[in-house]
């Protein structure tokens, strides 16, 4: 933007410019860094995807079986990274003013601290249970996120992770770690 006589603001594109910057040598990358996360989800899905096809499955598995919603998920991560790069592809972003750059920044506290919830998860899961460490695990990231009721989200998330536990055991079949809780549901 430039101030002309008379205080006019005019755009660069009102001047007959594109209002990019960095037009000359951007090249292809320039406003299409979602391709980075489309492809980091590609890379967990093929990931995915691998574990899948490599996963043993009893002989006397009942259908849908064990393969059924890591499929479904596999397959939504798929279909996610396609619109992702499509989309960054089709409008990659364009940085209208020098200042706009800048206008993204990274929460290292809630990162984190998400991070930390996710380390203790996997650290915890097998000793404390899969009701208790999930249900910290969503209240962790429900703070990270910026959630103003602790103790609503403390009920909330033993409500969640208890719905998760009766799902996988009484409509599944499948148990997850009880835990220190196993005496009492297991």
């Amino acid at each position: 933007m430039s101030v002309e006589a008379g205080g006019a603001v005019r755009t660069e594109a009102a001047r007959g410019g594109t209002g990019r910057p960095h037009d000359k040598g951007a090249g292809f990358w320039f406003g299409r860094s979602g391709l980075v996360v489309a492809g980091i989800l590609a890379a967990i899905g093929g990931y995915l995807a691998i574990g899948i096809a490599t996963m043993d499955v009893p002989e006397g598995a009942k259908v849908p079986g064990p393969q059924f919603f890591p499929t479904l998920i596999t397959i939504a991560i798929f279909v996610l990274a396609l619109l992702l790069a499509v989309q960054t592809l089709r409008h990659p972003e364009h940085v209208v003013e020098p200042a706009a750059r800048h206008r993204f920044h990274t929460d290292w506290k809630s990162l984190g601290l998400v991070f930390g919830a996710f380390l203790a998860f996997a650290l915890l899961l097998v000793p404390v249970g899969w009701m208790l460490t999930a249900a910290m695990l969503f209240w962790c990231v429900s703070r990270a996120l910026g959630s103003p009721r602790p103790l609503f989200d403390v009920g909330l998330s033993l409500v969640f992770s208890s719905c998760i536990q009766l799902a996988f055991g009484a409509g599944l079949g499948l148990a997850l770690p009880g835990g220190i809780l196993e005496g009492i549901y297991g």
